[in-house]
């Protein structure tokens, strides 16, 4: 076997040092990108959970049944007149929401 110089291994020394110096910057990198996306969901199901408002504009993706379940009105086919058919819902329609009170 042959020998293995002295600044062969200070060459693998440094070369481990940087890295491990890289991953380490990796992990902290990844863990505050991590907390910005959890902060964006909180922010999403804070905006999902308040109350709707008096007029709601339909969203992609939405139906009635969706709708008045987030928002807590069972009659929104009664209040809206202007609803002729309750599978007609498209993204931008006005609905007026009034919460039931339990």
């Amino acid at each position: 076997m042959g020998r293995v110089s002295s600044t062969s291994i200070a060459k693998a020394e440094k070369v481990s040092w940087y890295g491990a110096l890289f991953m380490a910057v990796m992990l902290l990198l990844m863990s505050c990108c991590k907390e910005e996306q959890a902060s964006e969901r909180e922010a999403v199901l804070r905006q999902w959970n308040k109350a709707c408002d008096e007029i709601y504009v339909v969203r992609e993706g939405e139906t009635l049944h969706t709708i008045g379940e987030k928002c807590g009105d069972p009659f929104i086919v009664e209040q809206n007149p202007h609803i002729h058919d309750p599978d007609d819902v498209f993204p931008g329609l006005v609905l007026k929401i009034t919460p039931f009170n339990k």
